[in-house]
């Protein structure tokens, strides 16, 4: 976490904004829609408007020198600003920008989840309708123009990754320079890069919903599930699993003050197997004693641990050749509605377009009786372990470590277990 304080992080899209200040970062996030940027800037997910790409990188400069931590909202094409920062960089010899990712959502690159740098956001919407031809060339066009900026910018230092909403997918496919030789693309997915090896020691965006619509109910949830992970961090967790109990404990501390609620009390909180089910059966007492008013909705996002097929993204560093596989998320809502799950849902596209990926998901509701503690700590068991499990069998030594610890916690699991091969056997078949 030190390190990332005071870095500069750009990206476009996205719900950055907060993620940055809470990092320690100095963030711009680019949004073409002023009406969007507005928004934005009155929930108090960015800190101020930027119009132009020059004052923009003199802000930056400028925070950088304040040590400040500040999220700036750049009203225009994140293209142009990444061409303003090349340009500053071959002006001055300096590069001002450590972290790049990309958030638009070119799942849909022709109907507006791309703005291409050439038209402003009002002429690509006309375009899209009137000329949609003209415009996917435009849309390619540009992704040459974004990659070409991001490469160069990458050769003086800064760290670029894909943050699999098919940015380097459509980017290759619009001809653009982001591949090696021998076909895989030149940057990391954030989950072959990190977030990969949290998912694989089981930890993901465990989510609850206070039904009463009662911020306090909120705050309580927040308190019982701090200190279940504070009980976490004095049982002997280890080093990797440290870390993401240490971050998650500071996440959910600071999540009231940071005002992350926009409209339902909701909260997400990347937990583990131990963790989820111990702060449900935590919820659901809380519930049973009056402590929290009404029933509380647990869920979790389709970007985790179990519930997705996603080669692209999710499941992108699994290596064992399954990755194309989209069986996954059909056995997790099974299995999840066999072990008593309120509802479950599968659908397709979440994140990183149609046709490339298959989502799960489910709903449990918490009315503080009995079965429903009983039910909800079944249900998340198989739910977190599924994913673990796959993962463990493809040769991940933090899932093969993270499912070993299940197994001999969890009274009635029965594994089955990967074995290491000789390669060179292997490869005499």
């Amino acid at each position: 976490k030190q390190w990332y304080q005071r870095r500069v992080a750009i990206t476009a899209g996205g719900a950055q904004g907060k993620a940055v200040v809470i990092a320690g970062c100095i963030g711009v996030i680019a949004e073409v829609s002023r009406e969007a940027l507005e928004k934005r800037y009155q929930q108090g997910w960015i800190h101020e408007i930027i119009d132009e790409v020059e004052a923009c990188v003199a802000r930056v400069i400028a925070a950088r020198k304040a040590k400040e931590i500040l999220s700036i909202g750049f009203h225009g094409n994140v293209v142009a600003l990444w061409e303003g920062l090349v340009c500053h960089t071959k002006k001055t010899g300096e590069n001002i920008v450590e972290l790049g990712s990309d958030q638009t959502s070119l799942h849909n690159p022709f109907n507006g989840g791309y703005y291409p740098v050439q038209l402003t956001f009002e002429e690509a919407n006309k375009m899209m309708g009137e000329d949609p031809t003209r415009f996917k060339e435009l849309v390619q066009e540009s992704l040459r123009r974004h990659v070409e900026a991001v490469n160069y910018l990458v050769t003086k230092g800064m760290h670029f990754w894909d943050y699999g909403n098919a940015f380097l997918l459509e980017a290759s496919r619009a001809g653009a320079s982001v591949k090696k030789e021998d076909g895989t693309f030149i940057y990391p997915s954030y989950v072959q890069m990190t977030v990969g090896d949290v998912f694989s020691l089981g930890f993901g965006p465990f989510r609850w919903v206070c039904t009463s619509g009662d911020p306090e109910d909120l705050r309580k949830t927040d308190e019982i599930a701090a200190e279940v992970i504070r009980e976490q961090l004095q049982e002997n967790p280890t080093p990797e699993e440290v870390n993401n109990l240490q971050d998650n404990l500071t996440w959910i501390e600071q999540a009231g003050a940071n005002k992350m609620v926009v409209g339902s009390q909701a909260r997400i909180l990347y937990s583990n197997q131990a963790g989820r089910t111990r702060i449900a059966k935590a919820f659901n007492d809380a519930i049973a004693q009056g402590v929290i008013s009404a029933p509380i909705v647990l869920s979790r996002d389709h970007h985790d641990v179990s519930g997705t097929d996603s080669p692209y993204r999710e499941t992108s560093n699994i290596t064992d050749g399954s990755m194309w596989c989209a069986d996954m998320a059909i056995q997790n809502v099974i299995g999840d509605a066999s072990r008593g799950a309120t509802y479950v849902s599968i659908h397709n596209g979440g994140g990183v377009g149609w046709g490339e990926v298959i989502n799960g998901g489910f709903g449990m509701v918490l009315d503080g009786s009995v079965e429903a503690g009983d039910t909800a700590v079944r249900m998340l068991h198989w739910d977190v372990s599924n994913g673990v499990s796959r993962r463990a069998w493809s040769g991940h030594p933090l899932a093969n470590s993270a499912i070993s610890a299940t197994s001999s916690t969890v009274p009635g699991y029965n594994l089955t277990r990967y074995n290491d091969t000789d390669e060179e056997l292997i490869n005499q078949i």
